[in-house]
């Protein structure tokens, strides 16, 4: 049995290869075909033997194969028991092979609580090893990565709602509830971050388009320099509130949404729920129009 794993695998590359090689297919769709009945046969060989000693292999080249054909439905279980049969104190896999494509996954799924179940039980693991314990330097950078994949997994998604409110740059007072029935876009960005300068004429023309059809924008300013962010938006003459605060990346606005990245945007529905998020040119503009001509989803 310790070498029928591999077997099962030379058998599908054989049965298989005469199928994968006429002109219409493409690298992906040869992949995909291969991945396909090597998963189907490994599923096999794993239903009947659950306790084999390669089983781990098994599951891990599992993980490989849904990751390629983007099976992100399947993964989590195949993961969880993955993990089961998995050495804690071999921290690369774990956290390579298993707790990264599980939050992918998850996130994906819209499972973020299994996600979160699965990442503190991976962090109290890998920490509760000796070995660990006895070196501070790998216990401050392991709570790192876990803290920082923590806060991915604050971020918002499609379908889930954003709380925001507060004094405005021009000293007004605003609260994202008060725009439910509108469609709005929620812009964490900054004067010094070049992705976001150069995305920012699509979001003014938006804003100059749609604006009087039902499209608001709230920005959200990870900046220092207050004179400069007032500088801007005065020069490329940016109406709607923004937030700033000062404290750049540690923003409280950007940190309650674990925000790592920017330019970050969600576009809001006139339900008040994210319907698309980091949005670029056309397809920013594609998104707006299609919210906009939805019914009105205030209650």
């Amino acid at each position: 049995m310790k070498n029928l794993l591999r077997v099962v695998f030379a058998t599908v590359l054989l049965a298989g290869f005469a199928g994968f090689t006429s002109a219409q297919d493409s690298i992906e769709s040869i992949t995909n075909k291969f991945e396909k009945q090597k998963a189907e046969a490994i599923e096999a060989y794993l239903e009947k033997n659950p306790d084999a000693e390669d089983a781990s292999r098994g599951y891990q080249a599992l993980i490989v194969a849904y990751l390629t054909m983007d099976e992100t439905k399947k993964l989590p279980d195949v993961i969880e028991k993955a993990y089961e049969k998995t050495d804690k104190r071999d921290v690369q896999t774990v956290l390579q092979q298993m707790v990264m494509p599980m939050m992918r996954a998850c996130s994906e799924n819209g499972e973020k609580d299994r996600a979160k179940k699965f990442l503190a039980k991976a962090k109290e693991d890998i920490l509760g090893q000796p070995e660990i314990q006895q070196n501070p330097q790998a216990v401050a950078q392991i709570n790192g990565i876990f803290g920082q994949m923590e806060g991915q997994l604050n971020q918002p998604g499609p379908g889930d709602e954003m709380k925001i409110a507060f004094t405005s740059t021009a000293e007004k007072e605003f609260d994202l509830a008060d725009l439910k029935g509108k469609v709005v876009l929620v812009d964490f960005w900054a004067t010094w971050c070049g992705p976001c300068i150069q995305e920012m004429p699509n979001v003014i023309n938006a804003y100059q388009e749609y604006h009087d059809k039902g499209f608001e924008v709230v920005g959200i300013s990870l900046d220092q320099d207050r004179a400069k962010l007032d500088a801007f938006v005065d020069q490329n003459k940016m109406p709607w509130p923004q937030y700033f605060d000062g404290k750049g990346w540690q923003n409280e606005i950007a940190g309650q949404f674990g925000i790592d990245s920017i330019p970050a945007t969600f576009l809001i529905g006139k339900d008040g729920k994210i319907a698309a998020t980091n949005l670029r040119g056309p397809d920013l503009e594609r998104a707006i129009k299609e919210e906009l001509a939805k019914g009105d989803g205030a209650e």
